[in-house]
Protein backbone atom coordinates (compact mmCIF):
# COMPACT_ATOMS: atom_id res chain seq x y z
CA UNK A 1 0.00 0.00 0.00
CA UNK A 2 3.09 2.53 0.71
CA UNK A 3 5.70 2.44 -1.62
CA UNK A 4 8.26 3.02 1.43
CA UNK A 5 8.25 -0.83 2.48
CA UNK A 6 9.68 0.54 6.11
CA UNK A 7 6.76 2.56 6.90
CA UNK A 8 3.96 1.31 8.95
CA UNK A 9 0.62 2.64 9.74
CA UNK A 10 -0.51 4.66 12.99
CA UNK A 11 -3.72 4.73 13.84
CA UNK A 12 -4.72 7.16 16.49
CA UNK A 13 -8.78 5.96 17.10
CA UNK A 14 -9.62 3.07 18.06
CA UNK A 15 -11.44 1.61 21.31
CA UNK A 16 -11.58 -1.24 23.68
CA UNK A 17 -14.65 -2.06 25.47
CA UNK A 18 -16.26 0.73 27.30
CA UNK A 19 -19.30 2.21 28.42
CA UNK A 20 -21.07 5.04 26.86
CA UNK A 21 -24.23 6.01 28.58
CA UNK A 22 -25.84 8.95 25.85
CA UNK A 23 -29.18 9.67 27.75
CA UNK A 24 -29.89 9.57 31.18
CA UNK A 25 -33.30 7.53 31.00
CA UNK A 26 -33.58 5.12 28.83
CA UNK A 27 -34.32 6.12 25.16
CA UNK A 28 -38.22 5.39 24.02
CA UNK A 29 -38.79 1.72 22.34
CA UNK A 30 -39.32 3.56 19.07
CA UNK A 31 -36.35 5.55 18.83
CA UNK A 32 -34.21 2.25 20.16
CA UNK A 33 -36.39 0.08 17.38
CA UNK A 34 -35.10 2.91 14.83
CA UNK A 35 -31.53 3.01 15.72
CA UNK A 36 -31.20 -0.84 16.02
CA UNK A 37 -32.87 -0.83 12.17
CA UNK A 38 -30.47 1.84 10.86
CA UNK A 39 -27.44 -0.24 12.40
CA UNK A 40 -28.49 -3.38 10.79
CA UNK A 41 -28.67 -1.27 7.73
CA UNK A 42 -25.39 -0.50 7.89
CA UNK A 43 -23.91 -3.38 9.28
CA UNK A 44 -25.32 -5.16 5.96
CA UNK A 45 -24.18 -1.98 3.75
CA UNK A 46 -20.50 -2.33 4.95
CA UNK A 47 -20.57 -6.57 5.06
CA UNK A 48 -19.83 -5.98 8.63
CA UNK A 49 -20.26 -9.21 10.57
CA UNK A 50 -22.88 -8.79 13.64
CA UNK A 51 -21.36 -7.57 16.97
CA UNK A 52 -20.63 -9.22 19.89
CA UNK A 53 -22.37 -7.24 22.04
CA UNK A 54 -24.74 -6.99 25.59
CA UNK A 55 -26.31 -4.23 26.59
CA UNK A 56 -23.69 -0.70 26.52
CA UNK A 57 -20.43 -2.30 26.80
CA UNK A 58 -18.91 -3.98 23.45
CA UNK A 59 -18.42 -7.77 24.31
CA UNK A 60 -15.11 -9.23 23.21
CA UNK A 61 -14.81 -12.92 25.03
CA UNK A 62 -11.99 -14.91 24.62
CA UNK A 63 -11.11 -16.60 21.65
CA UNK A 64 -9.79 -20.07 22.38
CA UNK A 65 -8.48 -18.92 26.15
CA UNK A 66 -6.75 -15.90 24.42
CA UNK A 67 -7.23 -12.03 25.58
CA UNK A 68 -8.73 -9.46 23.86
CA UNK A 69 -5.33 -7.49 23.71
CA UNK A 70 -4.07 -10.67 21.56
CA UNK A 71 -6.38 -10.78 19.51
CA UNK A 72 -5.93 -6.98 18.52
CA UNK A 73 -1.90 -7.77 18.10
CA UNK A 74 -3.48 -10.62 15.05
CA UNK A 75 -4.92 -7.71 13.76
CA UNK A 76 -2.28 -5.27 13.54
CA UNK A 77 -0.01 -8.23 11.83
CA UNK A 78 -2.60 -9.53 9.49
CA UNK A 79 -3.10 -5.74 7.81
CA UNK A 80 0.66 -4.60 8.63
CA UNK A 81 -0.26 -2.06 11.17
CA UNK A 82 2.54 -0.72 13.23
CA UNK A 83 0.64 0.91 15.87
CA UNK A 84 -2.99 1.79 17.23
CA UNK A 85 -4.27 3.74 19.58
CA UNK A 86 -6.81 3.13 21.83
CA UNK A 87 -8.86 6.20 23.26
CA UNK A 88 -11.37 4.44 25.92
CA UNK A 89 -11.62 1.39 28.48
CA UNK A 90 -13.54 0.65 31.12
CA UNK A 91 -11.71 2.52 33.41
CA UNK A 92 -7.92 4.51 32.67
CA UNK A 93 -6.45 1.40 35.07
CA UNK A 94 -7.92 -1.33 33.01
CA UNK A 95 -6.78 0.60 29.65
CA UNK A 96 -2.93 0.83 30.64
CA UNK A 97 -3.28 -2.82 32.38
CA UNK A 98 -4.05 -4.19 28.85
CA UNK A 99 -1.97 -2.05 26.46
CA UNK A 100 0.86 -2.86 28.86
CA UNK A 101 1.71 -6.17 27.16
CA UNK A 102 2.46 -4.28 24.28
CA UNK A 103 4.36 -1.43 24.52
CA UNK A 104 5.61 -1.68 21.15
CA UNK A 105 2.29 -1.87 19.21
CA UNK A 106 -0.01 0.07 21.80
CA UNK A 107 -0.87 3.61 23.30
CA UNK A 108 -3.30 4.54 25.07
CA UNK A 109 -5.21 7.70 26.47
CA UNK A 110 -7.02 8.67 29.48
CA UNK A 111 -10.65 8.72 29.50
CA UNK A 112 -12.80 10.41 32.21
CA UNK A 113 -15.18 13.50 32.94
CA UNK A 114 -13.23 16.42 32.91
CA UNK A 115 -15.72 18.16 35.31
CA UNK A 116 -15.74 16.19 37.89
CA UNK A 117 -13.75 16.82 41.23
CA UNK A 118 -10.21 15.71 40.79
CA UNK A 119 -10.10 15.22 36.91
CA UNK A 120 -6.92 17.11 37.13
CA UNK A 121 -4.93 14.56 39.49
CA UNK A 122 -6.98 11.22 37.75
CA UNK A 123 -5.37 13.03 34.62
CA UNK A 124 -1.67 13.27 36.53
CA UNK A 125 -2.18 9.72 37.41
CA UNK A 126 -2.87 8.25 33.93
CA UNK A 127 0.28 9.80 32.70
CA UNK A 128 2.72 9.28 35.15
CA UNK A 129 1.72 6.41 36.95
CA UNK A 130 -0.06 4.49 34.30
CA UNK A 131 1.52 5.52 31.09
CA UNK A 132 -0.87 7.19 29.45
CA UNK A 133 -0.02 9.24 26.68
CA UNK A 134 -3.16 11.86 26.44
CA UNK A 135 -7.12 12.77 27.41
CA UNK A 136 -10.11 12.01 25.32
CA UNK A 137 -13.20 14.11 25.76
CA UNK A 138 -16.84 13.82 24.29
CA UNK A 139 -18.03 17.01 23.80
CA UNK A 140 -21.91 16.40 23.69
CA UNK A 141 -21.51 14.15 26.88
CA UNK A 142 -19.55 17.27 28.54
CA UNK A 143 -22.03 19.30 30.70
CA UNK A 144 -19.69 22.22 31.18
CA UNK A 145 -18.51 25.00 28.85
CA UNK A 146 -14.58 23.77 27.83
CA UNK A 147 -13.23 27.69 28.97
CA UNK A 148 -15.06 26.95 32.22
CA UNK A 149 -12.39 28.00 34.96
CA UNK A 150 -13.25 24.79 37.43
CA UNK A 151 -11.55 23.35 33.85
CA UNK A 152 -8.10 25.39 34.31
CA UNK A 153 -5.90 23.07 36.59
CA UNK A 154 -6.79 20.30 33.85
CA UNK A 155 -5.89 22.41 30.63
CA UNK A 156 -2.78 23.90 32.47
CA UNK A 157 -1.50 20.12 33.01
CA UNK A 158 -1.56 19.02 29.72
CA UNK A 159 -0.44 22.18 28.10
CA UNK A 160 2.35 22.25 30.45
CA UNK A 161 3.29 18.34 28.90
CA UNK A 162 1.73 19.42 25.98
CA UNK A 163 -0.56 16.08 25.88
CA UNK A 164 -2.55 15.54 22.78
CA UNK A 165 -6.51 15.92 23.70
CA UNK A 166 -9.21 13.95 20.93
CA UNK A 167 -12.60 15.41 21.64
CA UNK A 168 -15.66 14.00 19.83
CA UNK A 169 -17.91 17.06 18.60
CA UNK A 170 -20.84 16.39 16.08
CA UNK A 171 -23.55 13.70 16.28
CA UNK A 172 -22.97 11.02 18.95
CA UNK A 173 -23.57 7.32 18.48
CA UNK A 174 -25.87 5.50 16.30
CA UNK A 175 -29.12 6.84 14.98
CA UNK A 176 -31.45 8.16 17.62
CA UNK A 177 -28.32 9.42 19.10
CA UNK A 178 -27.16 12.89 19.94
CA UNK A 179 -27.47 15.95 17.83
CA UNK A 180 -28.04 19.01 20.18
CA UNK A 181 -25.80 19.99 22.99
CA UNK A 182 -24.19 23.26 24.09
CA UNK A 183 -20.88 21.44 23.36
CA UNK A 184 -21.70 19.69 20.01
CA UNK A 185 -19.95 22.18 17.73
CA UNK A 186 -16.47 22.11 17.68
CA UNK A 187 -16.58 26.00 18.06
CA UNK A 188 -17.68 25.31 21.87
CA UNK A 189 -13.38 24.49 22.25
CA UNK A 190 -12.72 28.18 20.46
CA UNK A 191 -11.69 29.76 23.50
CA UNK A 192 -9.79 27.16 25.27
CA UNK A 193 -8.07 26.34 21.97
CA UNK A 194 -6.76 29.71 21.72
CA UNK A 195 -5.79 29.70 25.64
CA UNK A 196 -3.86 27.32 25.63
CA UNK A 197 -1.67 26.78 21.83
CA UNK A 198 0.68 24.60 23.84
CA UNK A 199 -2.33 21.38 23.50
CA UNK A 200 -2.85 19.57 20.36
CA UNK A 201 -6.27 19.61 20.28
CA UNK A 202 -7.55 16.62 17.46
CA UNK A 203 -11.15 16.63 16.39
CA UNK A 204 -12.47 13.20 14.50
CA UNK A 205 -14.40 12.25 11.84
CA UNK A 206 -13.71 15.56 10.47
CA UNK A 207 -16.37 17.22 12.80
CA UNK A 208 -18.99 14.77 12.23
CA UNK A 209 -21.44 16.67 10.47
CA UNK A 210 -19.42 20.30 11.88
CA UNK A 211 -17.23 20.21 8.90
CA UNK A 212 -17.10 24.41 7.90
CA UNK A 213 -16.99 24.93 11.57
CA UNK A 214 -13.74 22.43 12.31
CA UNK A 215 -12.37 24.17 9.41
CA UNK A 216 -12.70 27.71 10.88
CA UNK A 217 -11.22 26.55 14.30
CA UNK A 218 -8.39 25.05 12.16
CA UNK A 219 -8.07 28.71 10.14
CA UNK A 220 -7.57 30.47 13.71
CA UNK A 221 -5.98 28.12 16.18
CA UNK A 222 -2.91 26.12 14.54
CA UNK A 223 -2.68 23.63 17.68
CA UNK A 224 -6.09 22.36 16.03
CA UNK A 225 -5.52 19.24 14.13
CA UNK A 226 -8.46 16.95 12.25
CA UNK A 227 -8.81 13.06 13.01
CA UNK A 228 -9.91 11.09 9.28
CA UNK A 229 -11.34 8.26 11.75
CA UNK A 230 -14.95 6.27 10.85
CA UNK A 231 -16.90 5.54 7.66
CA UNK A 232 -17.83 9.36 7.52
CA UNK A 233 -21.31 8.27 7.04
CA UNK A 234 -22.58 11.35 8.20
CA UNK A 235 -22.03 13.11 5.06
CA UNK A 236 -24.47 11.65 4.07
CA UNK A 237 -26.89 14.03 6.51
CA UNK A 238 -25.47 16.96 5.23
CA UNK A 239 -27.72 19.40 2.90
CA UNK A 240 -24.73 19.76 0.08
CA UNK A 241 -22.30 17.27 -1.44
CA UNK A 242 -20.20 15.95 0.49
CA UNK A 243 -17.73 12.88 0.17
CA UNK A 244 -14.16 11.43 1.32
CA UNK A 245 -12.78 12.66 -1.24
CA UNK A 246 -13.85 16.49 -0.90
CA UNK A 247 -13.07 16.28 2.47
CA UNK A 248 -8.93 15.24 2.42
CA UNK A 249 -8.83 17.84 -0.53
CA UNK A 250 -9.86 20.56 1.63
CA UNK A 251 -8.25 19.80 4.70
CA UNK A 252 -5.35 19.10 2.85
CA UNK A 253 -5.56 22.35 0.49
CA UNK A 254 -6.61 24.59 3.95
CA UNK A 255 -4.56 23.55 6.57
CA UNK A 256 -1.95 21.20 5.36
CA UNK A 257 -0.52 17.52 5.93
CA UNK A 258 0.79 17.70 9.15
CA UNK A 259 -2.75 18.69 11.14
CA UNK A 260 -4.14 15.48 9.31
CA UNK A 261 -4.27 12.30 11.18
CA UNK A 262 -5.27 8.76 10.70
CA UNK A 263 -7.59 7.24 12.30
CA UNK A 264 -10.10 3.71 11.81
CA UNK A 265 -12.74 4.10 14.72
CA UNK A 266 -11.79 0.72 15.63
CA UNK A 267 -13.86 -0.65 18.09
CA UNK A 268 -13.98 -4.65 18.50
CA UNK A 269 -14.69 -8.32 17.29
CA UNK A 270 -15.93 -10.08 15.43
CA UNK A 271 -15.31 -7.18 13.05
CA UNK A 272 -12.20 -6.77 14.40
CA UNK A 273 -9.93 -3.84 12.33
CA UNK A 274 -11.63 -2.10 9.48
CA UNK A 275 -8.98 -2.30 7.00
CA UNK A 276 -11.32 -0.90 4.28
CA UNK A 277 -11.63 2.41 6.04
CA UNK A 278 -7.56 2.55 5.31
CA UNK A 279 -8.02 1.06 1.74
CA UNK A 280 -10.33 4.32 1.47
CA UNK A 281 -8.73 6.80 2.61
CA UNK A 282 -5.43 5.94 1.14
CA UNK A 283 -6.94 5.55 -2.32
CA UNK A 284 -8.38 8.97 -2.13
CA UNK A 285 -5.16 10.51 -1.36
CA UNK A 286 -3.65 8.82 -4.18
CA UNK A 287 -6.26 9.94 -6.74
CA UNK A 288 -5.99 13.28 -4.95
CA UNK A 289 -2.23 13.20 -5.87
CA UNK A 290 -0.47 13.88 -2.34
CA UNK A 291 3.17 13.46 -2.27
CA UNK A 292 4.13 10.18 -1.06
CA UNK A 293 5.20 11.66 2.07
CA UNK A 294 2.89 13.52 2.66
CA UNK A 295 0.54 10.65 2.90
CA UNK A 296 3.32 8.72 5.58
CA UNK A 297 2.65 11.97 7.45
CA UNK A 298 -1.27 11.44 7.54
CA UNK A 299 -1.11 8.00 7.87
CA UNK A 300 1.09 7.20 10.59
CA UNK A 301 3.90 9.94 11.42
CA UNK A 302 1.67 12.88 12.51
CA UNK A 303 0.27 10.14 15.01
CA UNK A 304 3.36 8.81 15.86
CA UNK A 305 4.37 12.72 16.97
CA UNK A 306 1.57 13.62 18.69
CA UNK A 307 1.59 10.17 21.19
CA UNK A 308 5.32 10.43 20.99
CA UNK A 309 5.20 6.44 19.74
CA UNK A 310 8.94 5.95 19.36
CA UNK A 311 11.54 8.29 17.64
CA UNK A 312 9.97 10.56 15.78
CA UNK A 313 10.03 10.74 11.96
CA UNK A 314 11.75 13.33 10.03
CA UNK A 315 8.62 13.85 7.47
CA UNK A 316 6.22 14.21 10.75
CA UNK A 317 8.11 17.15 12.28
CA UNK A 318 9.31 18.64 8.87
CA UNK A 319 7.07 22.34 8.64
Amino acid sequence: MFKNDQFRVFDIHAHLPYRLPLFAEEPHPRIKQYGAERSERMRLTWDFPAPERKGEIEEAPEEDGRPLIDRWVDELDEYGIGGLNFLTGLDNNDLAAQISKYPDRFTGFACHPIEKLGAAEELRRAIDVLGLRGYKLFGPLTPIAFDDPSLDPVWRFLAERQLPVLIHFGMLGHAGGIVHHPNINPLALFNTARAYPDIPFVIPHFGAGYFQELLHLCWSCPNVHVDTSGSNQWVRWMPYELNLEILFRKTYELIGPERIVFGTDASGFPRGYPYRYLQDQVRVCRELRFPEPDIERIFGDNARRLVRFGPVPASASAR
